[in-house]
């Protein structure tokens, strides 16, 4: 009796659990049995049998469900976006052009020719209604995004040079553009369109930069604090600015049927327009003023943002405009705080370039059908769109950048950047399209000469720099010894020069250090990459003042970020590359993972820093193997006398290592075991050694001093 007791105190809410469910099952059987006898005092038909003679038809109920189709369409979307940016990212290109091509992937031009069944059944034509308008909340949210990161200080400050640039820029391929209309009218313009709506948009087409695409650009190489960079994303703001001007004005025309209904959309667009800017613009001021932390900014202050992009949108929409230059005249007129525009963006920009804006890629695609380009006369205008656009954008930027001053250099630099047109261009193209301006074949080579003119901006630049790379004279036989600081927290990057500075400081003059940080994505706004810039070195740039030191510090956004710090390093020609230690996502080796990329593809000597709290290096030990890891005492050659230097030799060394040449502190070598390894501050060690000796769980391995691997680079 005694032990049913203890049971069933035991286990009391075992037993009530399972008097609950028993207690609903029964009464649930119960009520389906009754229920059983109302249908058949109904006659109800419990299921409808299909012709096949199956109960259930599942493929046809689900599969094809438009919900079904939707989410289907978006995961395969987002997906080949994504791997193609990737790829892209890989050879140094834009993201956006792996976008791009996924949608023309996607589309007609090469699922729908080779896998027709594939692409009916992913992209049915009754589901095309539901991409494009997602596509468009997409666009708004984007272009909304691209306001926000209009800067108009900048504009402000460097409003001379950049105005000359960019009004060269558009001017002289938008009369090139106008120019070609005139021959490509009769064949390509639709038949209700006049020449003169045809040929105005023909010149934007060719005259239109990608701001977004040149700033991604400008921030991947580093360019954001330089002249060149600052000069060339003013001209392209102004570019921006000044092309969707233009865009409205050609829209309205295009719209209207008579100078008369023209005449009215501008006037309205004035209107609207000034009512942004004297009446909208101070409310949102006084908003932004009172909400500037995360904290603050809530639900209702997000939605009052939203309402006016929308309310914009739909404004601009009503006047005939189109509701992206509305929502673009929404984000310039954000109040100009930093902090604010920041926290927005946040919240709006990973569901609109991630989620909605790849949706308007594979739209695109969808419409773009390269397979009716099957003469070669087609091809061959194609090939003149292309020159004229290049030659026109090109040649009127660099021309214009050489009379205000800029190097030629640097002119045509600038003139390889601002040909970029990206995704601005496929906007510009599609609202073309919608409008009935473009027929689906120049549509279709304007698209192309996007996807090109965006391709080749890279390259171009790469062949300028080339062309013009000044040659290095030697002016000193002492040779400098270049150290590449690469770091992740604000934290370790002070802490990583501080072990620089310590390791090398009595050769510090004959060695320049460079600190280098990314940010691991390419599509912040060049005022977020200058907040983050100013946060990444701050550590630094504090720890080179207290030390006396001058370090170069570079910032660059980057999709592959180890791939970038390997490039980086062996483009500079470094002799070292120091990183800080970062475990695998799947595993606990600390040379695994990031650092093992660093070790196989960085064409220089790397050190790996475990960093277990070291500040001043009192007391160093070097663990050898054999006589082939005597390098490692060069990498403690610039301590002062003031520390203590020990070497240990896990082999019996041969004579030569006992000694170190040309040293004024000879260095103490410890033949046997060490006791204590705690008492290090820092312990220097090959990388071959250290998983040699981690296998062996050597009692160093996990002590708490700080380890420093190096791995030799092998120069034959």
């Amino acid at each position: 009796m005694k032990a049913w007791h203890n049971f069933l105190k035991n286990h009391k809410s075992s037993l009530f659990y399972f008097s609950v469910l028993s207690a609903v099952a029964i009464t649930l059987w119960i009520v389906f049995k009754a229920g059983l006898l109302l249908e058949r005092s109904r006659g109800t038909v419990p299921f409808e049998i299909s012709a096949s003679g199956q109960i259930f038809d599942f493929s046809v109920v689900n599969l094809h469900h438009p919900l079904s189709i939707l989410i289907l369409q978006i995961l395969v979307i987002i997906i080949t976006s994504r791997l193609l940016g990737w790829l892209m990212s890989l050879i140094s290109q834009p993201t956006v052009i792996g976008e791009i091509l996924a949608g023309i992937m996607l589309g007609p031009s090469l699922l729908g020719m080779y896998f027709p069944d594939i692409t009916a059944f992913l992209f049915p034509a009754a589901s095309l209604g539901n991409i494009q308008f997602l596509s468009q909340i997409g666009l708004i949210l984007f272009m909304f995004i691209i306001g926000m990161e209009l800067d108009v200080g900048l504009l402000k400050k460097r409003a001379g040079s950049a105005i000359v640039i960019s009004n060269a820029s558009i001017i002289i391929p938008y009369a090139m553009g106008v120019t070609l209309a005139y021959f490509l009218y009769t064949r390509f313009a639709p038949q209700h369109t006049t020449f003169l709506a045809f040929s105005l948009f023909l010149g934007i087409a060719l005259s239109i930069t990608a701001f977004p695409v040149l700033a991604r650009i400008v921030q991947e190489r580093g360019l954001t604090q330089t002249p060149l960079g600052a000069t060339v994303i003013t001209c392209a703001a102004v570019d921006d600015v000044t092309a969707w001007g233009i865009l409205a004005l050609v829209v309205a025309i295009a719209n209207s049927s008579g100078i008369g209904g023209a005449v009215i959309t501008i006037g309205l667009s004035l209107v609207y327009i000034l009512l942004m800017l004297m009446v909208v613009r101070p409310v949102l001021n006084k908003i932004a003023l009172k909400y500037t932390v995360r904290e603050t900014i809530s639900k209702p202050v997000v939605a009052i943002v939203l309402s006016t992009m929308l309310v914009s949108a739909w404004v601009t929409e009503v006047i005939g405009i189109h509701a992206l230059f509305g929502a673009f005249m929404a984000g310039v007129i954000i109040p100009d705080n930093v902090r604010f525009k920041q926290i927005m963006a946040e919240k709006i920009e990973d569901v609109s370039l991630v989620l909605l804006l790849p949706l308007f890629f594979v739209y695109t695609g969808l419409r773009t059908q390269i397979g009716l380009l099957n003469d070669p006369d087609l091809w061959l205008t194609g090939l003149i769109v292309v020159v004229v656009a290049v030659v026109g954008k090109f040649a009127g930027s660099s021309l214009a950048a050489r009379f205000t001053g800029q190097t030629w250099k640097d002119s045509l630099l600038i003139g390889a950047l601002m040909n970029t047109r990206g995704l601005i261009e496929l906007v510009a193209l599609n609202i073309g399209y919608d409008i009935g301006v473009l027929s689906p074949e120049i549509f279709t080579i304007l698209v192309l000469m996007a996807l090109i003119t965006t391709f080749m901006t890279g390259p171009s630049m790469a062949l300028i720099n080339f062309i013009f790379k000044a040659r290095e004279t030697v002016t000193t036989m002492i040779k400098t010894y270049n150290v590449l600081i690469s770091f992740g927290p604000p934290e370790a990057g002070g802490r990583l020069l501080n072990l620089v500075s310590q390791l090398f400081g009595s050769q510090l003059k004959n060695t320049r250090v460079t600190a280098l940080h990314l940010t691991p994505n390419t599509e912040i706004s060049i005022k977020n990459a200058r907040f983050f810039e100013e946060q990444a070195f701050g550590k630094v740039r504090e720890m080179a003042d207290k030390l006396g030191i001058d370090v170069k510090t570079h910032y660059r956004t980057a999709e592959a970020v180890s791939q970038e710090i390997s490039k980086t390093a062996n483009r500079g020609k470094y002799d070292l590359l120091v990183v800080g230690s970062s475990r695998p996502l799947m595993g606990t080796d600390e040379t695994g993972g990031k650092a093992r990329y660093f070790f196989d593809r960085v064409k220089c000597d790397v050190g790996l820093v475990i960093d277990r709290g070291f500040t001043d290096l009192q007391k160093v030990l070097v663990i050898m193997e054999n006589a082939g890891d005597q390098y490692l005492t060069d990498f403690t050659a610039g301590l002062d006398g003031q520390s203590r230097i020990d070497v240990m030799c896990l082999l019996p060394p041969s004579v030569s290592i006992h000694q170190r040449e040309n040293t004024e502190h000879p260095v103490p070598v410890l033949p046997g075991a060490v006791q204590n390894f705690d008492e290090y501050d820092l312990i220097v060690s090959s990388l071959e050694c250290y998983r040699e000796q981690r296998q062996c769980q050597a009692a160093w391995i996990d002590s708490k001093a700080s380890v420093l691997l190096i791995s030799q680079y092998d120069k034959r």
